[in-house]
């Protein structure tokens, strides 16, 4: 499919298939590779560029160093801390690899290997089902199907994806490494320096980078994590700029953006911006105020629980800025008259417009249908997800599953899920609480009795027994006996069939029991409305594209977890009260936000060094200090954190970690004036290393050892 050119350098979330065909606006905005370069995305920079499954990362040395956001290492450093040895509040740094730490049991890196078109056979499947259940079916039998094959030989994961809503599929293969250890992380005094305060905000002044390194076994293929492991060797790894980074200059991420919704109707638009974003991030502002509360009253739970609340807190201020971000661009309107504008065009192209305006009406009524259920389907999944009933719920599930061929089993309980399944389990011993964790259960339970008569589950019903207090009480009474708050006792019934927990006496797993037909009937109505989708989706998108295309307007897939490029140029901006924003921020700022109390308690370490002006020669002449973080007119979301960021030469000059509050709601309508990334500059990375929290070992494996003094 033929896709235009750019708008703006700044706008687009590229696939690499497309570069060759934007490398005239890639050269104007300053790169000095050739395109074709960075289409080969197991070649030099590309093949450096990693997926952490939710975050990017990138090799930085040929002997599996990994570097990434602070924050995408932060479930890591929660998993290894107590609050006797809190690494979160005092850092970590190996000073050798046998100092090195696991990242957890279910910490994986992914580096791609291959990208494969499969449009023809899950076309193929959707259109030889009868009915919308089938449909999906089909989609999914081919797609596990195609994912089988792939990853016939060992050490490889594989998964379908779709763009454009189905126009496109394509199957991605990578290589999967499972001993993920952990290298250095600063003090979350300087790897989160500013706290929610500072989140989406700018000046920003937050180390904001960790290291990871990807073992494998010693045949140099992936495996389980074992002292006998060692370093992975891959083929490319990023290098450290050499030439300074400066106002103007061409910069560009190559990561793994999590979900855009710019080619979502309008009225889905409605209906996040109306009841999703504000009901949404309200229980999540009331579940972090409920931690917080019972933390200060035991801080080993503030421990176990601050990687949920640290997500919590980051998708509350998200939805409130994203929402902010709607009223000031009246982006509704504007969605509303895109839609409006794109409908028009089609109707005025007589029968060919049809099938995308029938479509369109499909996938209206399809919205009407989700609306009606979303109470129930937010406080229902929620309830059954966290916790021991969480727990239980996958253990029950697994069991049922077990039963039938593999190929057969629901996704996500295949044998191939086994290990994540396994690992969740185990990391629960350092993420949960009985105390928090019925706190918990109470919050989704009065949410749940607050319901109307038609959203309640009646399996649910049954089990509680009642409407109120007394009723929850019970509930809660009755969960409280349960074992599976026990490591042990959740590894004895990893491998337990389901007539084993049909027998079982423990109130959790009856629980997840009772409620199985209810989840298994939801389920089923989301994957009628799916197979509905799966042919309407892209018969409108089609539409959408067809009409951009007439209007001379960029085109390019949302964002969906697979590898994209973005560039443009570090560029200030100017604030929507007139204040000009410079383009980097200094060393000497961060001393001027100090307060000694979090979340601004710079540590002793770095005052000193800034008001002894130990710049560690990794000062910018034209700042006349040392760089922290800088912004770009760069399109990137959710996932890309941790990116690379790389000069024209495709050299490392930082990791991208946030956005400013302006440029939130570009998940849905880009605004290319105020769209800004905001990244930390390797050159402050480096000075951390060499006077702050040293870390010699790391300078010298990346190549940039210190200047002897």
């Amino acid at each position: 499919m033929g896709l235009s050119a750019p708008a703006a350098a700044v706008e687009g979330m590229w696939v690499p298939q497309q570069l060759p065909e934007i490398a005239a606006p890639l050269k104007k905005a300053g790169l000095k590779l050739d395109a074709k370069q960075l289409a080969n995305l197991t070649g030099d920079p590309m093949g450096a560029v990693v997926s952490l499954g939710g975050c990017t990362a990138s090799f930085v040395s040929p002997q599996g160093l990994v570097v990434t956001n602070h924050h995408c290492a932060y479930g890591a450093i929660q998993l290894n801390s107590t609050a006797q040895k809190n690494l979160m509040r005092e850092g970590f740094n190996a000073p050798t690899r046998g100092d090195e730490v696991s990242a957890g049991p279910s910490s994986r890196i992914f580096a791609l290997d291959s990208i494969q078109d499969v449009t023809a056979q899950i076309k193929a499947a959707i259109d030889g089902g009868a009915s919308p259940i089938e449909r999906t079916q089909a989609a999914e039998a081919e797609a596990k199907r195609l994912v089988a094959k792939c990853e016939a030989e060992a050490g490889y994961s594989c998964e379908v994806s779709s763009f454009f809503g189905g126009i496109t599929y394509r199957l991605f293969r990578t290589v999967e490494i499972k001993d993920v250890r952990l290298v250095y992380a600063p003090p979350s005094s300087i790897g989160n320096y500013g706290g929610e305060v500072d989140n989406w905000m700018w000046p920003r002044h937050t180390g904001d980078f960790s290291f990871y390194r990807a073992y494998v076994g010693k045949d140099g293929k992936p495996a389980e994590y074992s002292k006998d492991n060692v370093p992975y060797q891959p083929r490319h790894w990023l290098k450290i700029a050499d030439k300074p980074l400066g106002e103007g200059d061409f910069v560009m991420v190559a990561g793994y953006p999590g979900r855009t919704n710019r080619y979502a109707l309008a009225s889905e638009f409605d209906a996040t911006r109306e009841w999703s974003y504000p009901v949404v991030g309200q229980h999540y502002k009331n579940l972090v105020a409920l931690v917080e509360r019972t933390a200060k009253q035991d801080p080993e739970i503030g421990v176990k629980y601050a990687s949920t609340v640290r997500s919590w807190q980051n998708a509350m201020k998200n939805y409130d800025g994203q929402l902010e971000g709607f009223k000031r661009a009246d982006a509704g309107a504007r969605k509303h008259a895109d839609e409006a504008a794109v409908l028009a065009w089609l109707r005025k192209r007589g029968d060919a417009g049809k099938p995308a305006l029938d479509a369109h009406a499909k996938l209206e009524e399809l919205q009407a249908r989700n609306v009606s259920h979303r109470q129930r389907d937010l406080i229902y999944g929620q309830l059954r997800r966290g916790g021991v009933i969480g727990a239980a719920t996958s253990l029950y599930r697994l069991a049922a599953e077990r039963a039938k061929p593999d190929a057969d089993r629901e996704q996500g309980y295949q044998q191939r899920d086994l290990p994540e399944i396994k690992a969740t389990l185990e990391q629960m011993e350092r993420r949960y609480d009985p105390r928090m964790d019925r706190e918990l259960q109470a919050y989704w339970l009065r949410e749940y009795v607050k319901l109307p008569a038609g959203e309640r589950v009646a399996e649910l019903d049954r089990w509680l027994g009642g409407n109120d207090e007394k009723a929850i009480k019970r509930a809660l009474d009755k969960l409280a006996k349960t074992k599976l708050g026990s490591l042990k006792e959740r590894m004895a019934l990893f491998n337990a069939d389901r007539a084993s927990l049909d027998k079982s006496r423990d109130p959790a797993i009856q629980l997840a029991q009772a409620l199985l037909p209810a989840n298994l009937r939801i389920e089923q109505d989301a994957k009628t409305a799916a197979g509905e989708s799966a042919v309407a989706r892209p018969l409108y998108l089609q539409g959408v594209i067809d009409y951009r295309k007439s209007q001379k307007q960029s085109v390019y897939p949302d964002a969906n977890s697979t590898l994209r490029i973005t560039f443009g140029n570090v560029k200030p901006y100017t604030k929507l009260d007139g204040a000009k924003q410079a383009a980097f921020t200094k060393l000497e700022e961060v001393a001027a936000k100090a307060t000694g109390a979090d979340p601004f308690d710079a540590p002793d370490s770095l005052l000193e060094a800034i008001a002894d002006k130990r710049y560690g020669g990794l000062e910018d002449k034209r700042l006349k200090t040392v760089p922290v973080n800088f912004l770009a007119d760069l399109d990137i979301t959710g996932g890309n954190s941790g990116s690379p960021v790389l000069d024209g030469q495709g050299k490392l000059v930082g990791l991208a970690f946030d956005g400013n509050w302006e440029s939130v709601s570009s998940n849905w309508l880009f605004d290319p004036v105020m769209t800004r990334m905001i990244a930390v500059d390797q050159r402050y990375m480096r000075w951390i290393m060499q006077e702050v929290y040293p870390a010699p070992q790391v300078l010298s494996e990346l190549g940039v050892t210190p200047k002897k003094k």
